[in-house]
C-alpha cells in the first residue's frame, strides 16, 4: 500500500481521475478532495478539476454508460464533417444525407442521455434539454467521458484545417470580451484612444458575426431534420393511402360479388316460388281426382 501523499504512478492516477467523472454527480466534490490529498505533488491539480454542471455530467454518462449510442453519435459526426471537406474540397458528397443521419443519432443520443438523468434521479425537463442538445451536436470532444462544461457546436471554425479546393481555411480570429479603450490601447502607446475603440467595436462585431452564423447554422439544420422528417411522413402516409386504396378496391368487389350472387339467389328464389306453386296446384288437382274417383267408388259400391 503506498504512503499517504505519495502520488500514483501516472497511468493508475490518470485512471482515478477517470472515475471521478464515472461517479454519480453528489458524489464528485467529496471523492475529487479524497484523491487531491492522496496525490503528493498533484494534489493541486487534482484539486482544481471542476465538478461538471449536471447537462456535461449527463453526457459523460452517455460515453460511460451507454458507449453503442456514443460511438454511433460520434460516427455519424466524423462522416458529416468528411462530406463537407469533400464538398470543400472541390469533390461530391451528399452533405444533406449526412446531415439527417448525424440528427437522427444526436436525438437517439439525447433521449438516452435523458433516460440516464431520469435513472439518476435528475430533472430532465426543457431547460436540461437544451444544452443537453448542444453539447451532443458540438461532440467529439477533447476529452471523452470527462467534460467539464456544456458545449456549443461550432461554426465557422469547424471547418479550420479543412481545405477549400487546396486552400487551407484559415483559424478564425479568437473571439475576446469586449475590452475598453483603455485597455485596448497597447502599453507603448502606439495606438490612438480613437483605434482602440475602433477595435473593441470590430472584436464586438466579429463576436456577434459569429453568433449569428452559429444560430443560422442551427436554424438550417433544424430546418433540414424538419424536412426530412415531413417527407417521411408524407411517404409514410402515401403507402397508408396506396393500402388503404387497395382494401377500398378490394371491398367494392366483393360487394360487387355479394350483389351479383344476391342476384342469382333471388332468381333461384323466384324459380323455386314458382314450382312450388305448380306443385300445390297439381296436388289440388290430383286431390279433386282422388274425391271425384272416390265418389264414384262409394256409388258404384252401393
Amino acid at each position: 500500500m503506498k504512503a499517504r501523499g505519495t502520488p500514483p504512478e501516472s497511468p493508475a492516477l490518470d485512471r482515478e481521475i477517470e472515475g471521478l467523472y464515472r461517479l454519480p454527480l453528489e458524489e464528485f466534490t467529496a471523492a475529487r478532495n479524497a484523491l487531491a490529498k492522496e496525490s503528493g505533488k498533484r494534489g493541486a491539480e487534482i484539486k482544481a478539476l471542476a465538478k461538471p454542471p449536471v447537462a456535461a455530467w449527463a453526457v459523460n454518462q452517455l460515453y460511460w454508460q451507454r458507449r453503442p449510442d456514443y460511438d454511433a453519435l460520434i460516427g455519424a459526426a466524423q462522416e458529416l464533417r468528411r462530406a463537407h471537406a469533400a464538398v470543400l474540397g472541390g469533390k461530391t458528397a451528399d452533405v444533406r444525407a449526412a446531415a439527417k443521419a448525424h440528427e437522427e443519432r444526436v436525438t437517439a443520443a439525447l433521449d438516452a442521455v435523458l433516460e440516464i438523468l431520469n435513472e439518476g434521479g435528475h430533472a430532465a425537463g426543457d431547460t436540461m434539454r437544451q444544452p443537453i442538445l448542444t453539447t451532443l451536436r458540438a461532440l467529439p470532444a477533447d476529452t471523452p467521458g470527462r467534460l467539464t462544461r456544456t458545449l456549443q457546436p461550432g461554426g465557422f471554425e469547424a471547418l479550420a484545417g479543412l481545405s477549400i479546393r487546396g486552400v487551407k481555411v484559415p483559424q478564425p480570429p479568437a473571439v475576446k470580451p469586449p475590452a475598453t479603450a483603455a485597455s485596448a490601447a497597447p502599453a507603448h502607446g502606439t495606438m490612438s484612444a480613437r483605434d482602440a475603440k475602433a477595435l473593441v467595436k470590430a472584436r464586438e462585431a466579429v463576436a456577434a458575426a459569429t453568433r449569428t452564423l452559429k444560430n443560422a447554422e442551427h436554424t438550417a439544420q433544424r430546418e433540414e431534420f424538419e424536412r426530412a422528417r415531413t417527407a417521411r411522413d408524407v411517404d409514410q402516409a402515401g403507402k397508408a393511402l396506396a393500402k388503404a386504396r387497395e382494401a377500398l378496391e378490394e371491398a367494392e368487389g366483393a360487394v360487387r360479388a355479394a350483389e351479383t350472387a344476391e342476384a342469382g339467389a333471388r332468381k333461384k328464389k323466384e324459380a323455386a316460388e314458382r314450382r312450388a306453386g305448380q306443385a300445390e296446384e297439381a296436388v289440388d288437382a290430383s286431390r279433386s281426382r282422388l274425391e271425384a274417383a272416390q265418389k264414384q267408388f262409394d256409388a258404384i259400391k252401393r
